[in-house]
């Protein structure tokens, strides 16, 4: 039944039931971030355990992948929630309204790092921004000094830094699908790219090529895609101990016994330091929810509350059991009550 105190558009909200009713899906589908997955994960355990309701189904189609299924239309055969490792994009956005996604509620549910890790049979490493991204640039400044572009030229960690082995530069990663691959060249590859100057300056002159210069990733082999499954980039990690491997906090903190993270800025990938902001690769994690699902596809408000209530996301709650790094009590009681109030992005 519909609940008038949604506020669900009337037609619009009957379409959605009439075709639950023809359908009879009566689970919460979840799509998007693989980061997202374990955490969206457990918590729908938890929620069909404790509610009576069947567990929803939760799926990992990378970020960009999830936005795209939840944008396509309102109705049953479309997703209720998509997970994401970074902030919905205002095309993103767009897409939605355009397809009649128009009540989109938005809800940030803690912070993540991103790591770059590999084998505890190898030694730690530690490298800056500016070595990860003169190692996985497609293009990097001419290392004679000239302020120009060149290709690539370096093969191993020692041509980045004399200070780091002459191990082969072998990355394995997400793809451009994957949110932690937006915000690794976001945050690690440019944050590398403006410490040269007159690259940072190449962005108020002309900010297409800046970002092309600082986000582009090297296509020769250097960086290896390994899909949305970062369970893969561990297990390829143990096999070849030289590798490293980028992927999110909540699987170093899940394979601490096997796998490290390496040093960034001198900083290391901890929940502490990710906490407070000292490590340099860290970000937010959302997900987004159809409001006009709410109240039509059975369980969707309940597993609202769960994911938002403090025994989940709170500083003792379980997910930081399993590497979700809490937002500050302020911020959780924001998102907590719009998701309550069923508060709707109106822009990006």
């Amino acid at each position: 039944m519909i609940r008038l105190q949604y506020t669900i558009p009337f037609m619009l909200s009957v379409a959605v039931t009439a075709t639950v009713s023809a359908a009879g899906r009566d689970y919460i589908s979840i799509v998007g971030s693989s980061t997202v997955y374990p955490f969206a994960t457990v918590v729908a355990e938890q929620f069909g355990r404790s509610s009576g309701m069947k567990t929803p189904k939760v799926e990992s189609t990378g970020s960009g992948g999830g936005m795209k299924l939840f944008c396509t239309g309102v109705g049953v055969e479309h997703p209720d929630i998509t997970n994401s490792s970074r902030r919905m994009k205002a095309s993103e956005f767009k897409k939605c309204q355009a397809n009649g996604v128009t009540g989109i509620i938005e809800v940030k549910i803690g912070y993540d790092g991103i790591v770059l890790a590999n084998s505890k049979q190898s030694p730690q490493v530690n490298v800056s921004r500016k070595d990860i991204y003169l190692a996985l640039a497609k293009e990097i400044p001419d290392p004679s000094g000239a302020e120009r572009p060149v290709p690539n030229p370096h093969k191993t960690w020692k041509d980045v830094n004399p200070s780091l082995p002459a191990n082969k530069i072998e990355v394995l990663g997400p793809p451009p699908t994957s949110g932690t691959r937006d915000a690794f060249v976001e945050l690690a590859m440019e944050g590398g790219c403006k410490t040269f100057g007159w690259i940072k300056a190449m962005k108020k002159q002309d900010k297409k090529n800046y970002k092309s210069v600082c986000h582009t990733i090297r296509e020769d082999g250097a960086f290896i895609e390994v899909g949305e499954n970062d369970n893969l980039i561990v297990q390829k990690l143990l096999a070849n101990p030289k590798a490293l491997g980028v992927f999110g906090f909540s699987f170093l903190d899940q394979n601490a016994d096997r796998i490290q993270g390496s040093l960034v800025d001198n900083k290391e990938p901890t929940f502490e330091n990710i906490a407070d902001g000292s490590y340099p690769v860290s970000r937010p994690l959302y997900f987004y929810v159809k409001k006009a699902h709410v109240g039509v596809i059975p369980g969707v408000k309940e597993f609202l509350a769960e994911f938002t209530s403090d025994k989940a996301w709170g500083d003792e709650g379980y997910l930081s059991d399993k590497g979700l790094i809490p937002m500050p009590e302020q911020e959780r009681g924001k998102f907590a009550y719009d998701v309550r109030a069923l508060n709707i992005l109106s822009s990006l």
